[in-house]
């Protein structure tokens, strides 16, 4: 049974992928981040979205996640 979650991720083209875990293909490909996360809710309205960071911080890099 899959988690019940999905993954905004930045791609090197500047746009940003919908994943779920341990998916080869992205389920969505969006122009922004913004759009990504509502096309999230559509594909799965009871999944839990993680958005991946997409600037550098002191606290964090980008391979942390966050919810939007």
């Amino acid at each position: 049974m899959a988690k019940n979650e999905l993954y905004i991720e930045r791609r090197e083209e500047g746009d940003y992928a919908v994943r779920k875990p341990g998916s080869e293909r992205a389920s969505a490909i969006l122009p922004t981040q913004a759009e990504a996360v509502e096309r999230a809710r559509e594909i799965n309205p009871n999944a839990a979205v993680h958005v991946e960071r997409v600037r550098d911080t002191n606290v964090g890099g980008r391979d942390k996640w966050r919810r939007p």
